[in-house]
């Protein structure tokens, strides 16, 4: 208990990986990241049934995907979170161009499954949604760039992050993907500022985003009705942020009972995007302010160990994955809550979907490989040697 509250063991020379992992990894995050897959499981028992039964399928099909899919995630973050940082490096610049390559593809060999949006590619047995694999390799490879611009000499890497940001961004809305394209300019934000852009140049970011989403409302009908809806003075108590409010205001402090829940027979998304409806209802505030705390556990502790990082890419990338990873989980309970207008995003690790939880491990296997400890010494070292 002393090490997971004050840190690893120093390091021994010739250690086998696995303790050295166990020794340096954030055992606090990883606790974390298992209980809301626990709490995925068990939420996904209540809210896929309906759904089962409408396409005439076993009760718990869903649920049993998810199981598989969440074990291939956990495995692959474990994997990941054994590398180096210059591992790390090198296998997200590949997945960014690999990924960037088939979102560029989607409009010929895309589908968009009657939603209106062509975001996944459809395997016969399976569909995968690329853009959720393009956000952990994007941070990678812009914090790439950034970290390569600060080296003596080093290429202009902060104006090339900027285009790839804006390429991918626009390939996002294209299809359209709001949602997506605004965490991962929010990503590119923190990253720049990590990196040492002046505040002047994150609010032309700031404004040109305005802008856009004011051409975005003209020029796109899913995106100015997801608006008006938002804006609108009454909620339709028939459309899903109707059925969603009032679950939570059901839910009360304990909920209604497991598996009394009645969200779940209404929403057709009950069980990926509007899934903390389905929790709130069934569980109460209780179970909501323990998911917000495993998620807050998760980025907080991510970043205070990021704050004696000494290695720029390893910094500027760890930023990135843990405030993307907590602003995605932000914005699907802040739209079940009416916060914020309906994107269509799920929650990281609960909500079901293989691209969702495969992604959502990659991503976290990236941010536990750039947070463990690694000998190193504190960034105020630096700052006092350069005085």
């Amino acid at each position: 208990m002393t090490e997971m509250v004050f840190g690893a063991t120093p390091l021994r020379a010739g250690d086998p990986i696995l303790p050295k992992w166990w020794r340096t990894v954030d055992r606090w995050s990883l606790f974390a990241v298992l209980c809301l897959f626990a709490i995925g499981l068990l939420l996904g028992l209540a809210a896929s049934v309906p759904l089962a039964e409408k396409n005439n399928l076993p009760p718990f099909y869903y649920v049993t995907r998810q199981a598989v899919f969440g074990t291939m995630g956990l495995g692959v973050m474990f994997v990941i979170s054994l590398l180096e940082p210059r591992q790390i490096r090198r296998i997200g610049v590949l997945g960014f161009f690999i990924s960037v390559a088939v979102v560029a593809a989607l409009p010929v060999i895309g589908t968009d499954f009657g939603k209106g949006a062509t975001r996944w590619l459809s395997l016969g047995f399976a569909s995968v949604q690329p853009s959720e694999f393009l956000k952990p390799c994007f941070i990678a490879a812009a914090a790439w760039c950034m970290a390569a611009s600060q080296e003596v000499g080093g290429p202009p890497g902060k104006i090339i992050s900027f285009g790839i940001a804006v390429a991918v961004v626009l390939m996002l809305v294209g299809q359209p993907d709001f949602g997506q394209a605004s965490l991962v300019l929010f990503s590119w934000c923190v990253m720049f500022f990590v990196a040492g852009a002046p505040m002047w140049l994150l609010a032309g970011v700031a404004g040109m985003t305005v802008v856009g989403g004011f051409m975005a409302y003209g020029a796109s009908e899913h995106f100015a009705r997801r608006i008006d809806g938002f804006l609108a003075a009454e909620v339709d108590p028939r459309t899903q942020i109707g059925y969603a409010t009032n679950a939570i205001q059901e839910g009360g402090f304990f909920g209604v009972g497991v598996g009394e829940g009645t969200v779940k027979w209404s929403l057709p998304d009950a069980h990926t995007d509007f899934i903390i409806a389905v929790a709130a209802e069934e569980y109460g505030l209780v179970m909501v302010l323990v998911i917000i705390a495993l998620y807050a556990t998760i980025v907080f502790r991510s970043l205070m160990r990021l704050l004696r990082e000494r290695d720029p890419f390893a910094r500027i990338a760890g930023t990135g994955l843990a405030c993307a990873f907590g602003v995605q989980a932000l914005i699907n309970m802040g739209v079940a809550v009416r916060l914020l207008p309906a994107k269509g995003m799920t929650l990281p690790f609960v909500s079901y979907g293989g691209s969702s939880v495969i992604a959502s491990g990659i991503a976290l296997g990236m941010l536990l490989a750039l947070t463990r400890h690694r000998p190193q010494g504190e960034m105020s070292d630096l700052i006092g040697r350069g005085r």
